[in-house]
């Protein structure tokens, strides 16, 4: 080939290159288009479920699990925002954001609120504080109602009041005594349960590590007169806007394969130090 003719086929491939890039940029341009935007909306202080780091970057559990579900869903692209609890659920229920996460558990006013997917999103696994000189007499939550079911009162409010009120149901003739409180948070229950007042303290085993067991908690002082045993996981879940059935059932599609391949119960060890989706029943 002379330097004519490569000269010649050089520009016909550049007139050619020339006359298909409107395509290929409409091809780029469309497939991104595709691509759906999923505002997600998360507390910033709720360790280690959802909070934000040193960096002041997203991180926890749930919203690792959600990033992974992200990895899954080519078409959507989720956008983490860090907010307070009051504008996760405007907001969410609003349309602003199409997801917010809070380790919500599930109650009816919710149900009535938000679409709620079929597979929850991480669990809070709850049981009792007493003083550590019962131990020998309570095991569980059915060895306390038999020694006295003297429970710290808990607000009918909080989603504690119907975990109680379900174990009293299927445990008829051995209860606890569910006294309802006008304050969603009683600050010296565990005062309570040390000075006598009450025998146990319904509380989640993360809250119980934080202030008892560990070092800077405020009743670390108190850590060798009490003693903690766990009832049960408590699931908790997304919630998303009621228009988003699309979204939610391509969540629970992603959560499933999540589960089967191990990435769940590994980011569980990772933030908890367990899998908390074993204290989980039907």
């Amino acid at each position: 080939m002379n330097i004519t003719s490569k000269k010649l086929t050089t520009v016909l491939i550049v007139v050619s290159l020339l006359s298909l890039s409107p395509v290929f940029a409409a091809k780029s341009k469309k497939s991104k288009s595709k691509v759906r935007t999923i505002n997600v909306a998360h507390t910033i202080t709720n360790v280690p479920y959802d909070f934000l780091d040193e960096k002041g970057q997203p991180d926890g559990f749930e919203l690792a699990v959600l990033k992974a579900v992200d990895e899954l869903l080519p078409e959507y692209e989720f956008k983490f925002h860090g907010v307070s609890d009051e504008e996760l659920l405007i907001g969410t229920e609003s349309g602003k954001y199409q997801v917010g996460t809070k380790g919500a558990w599930i109650t009816e006013e919710r149900k009535k609120k938000f679409l709620i997917p079929n597979n929850p999103l991480a669990a809070s696994v709850i049981g009792i504080a007493f003083r550590a000189e019962n131990a020998d007499q309570i095991k569980d939550l059915e060895s306390f109602a038999s020694y006295s079911g003297k429970l710290i009162p808990i607000s009918p409010q909080s989603a504690q009041f119907s975990v109680i009120q379900e174990f009293n149901d299927k445990h008829p003739s051995n209860q606890i005594k569910l006294v309802p409180s006008d304050v969603f948070d009683i600050a010296d229950s565990y005062l309570w349960v040390l000075e006598g007042r009450y025998d146990a303290y319904f509380v989640l085993k993360l809250s119980f590590e934080k202030n008892v067991l560990k070092e800077t908690g405020p009743y670390h002082l108190f850590a060798d007169k009490l003693a903690y045993v766990p009832y049960k996981g408590i699931p908790t879940w997304p919630l998303f806007n009621k228009k988003e059935v699309e979204l939610a059932a391509a969540y629970d599609k992603a959560v499933q394969t999540l589960k089967e391949n191990g990435t769940i119960s590994a980011l569980s060890l990772k933030y908890f130090g367990e899998d908390v989706f074993n204290f989980v029943s039907d």
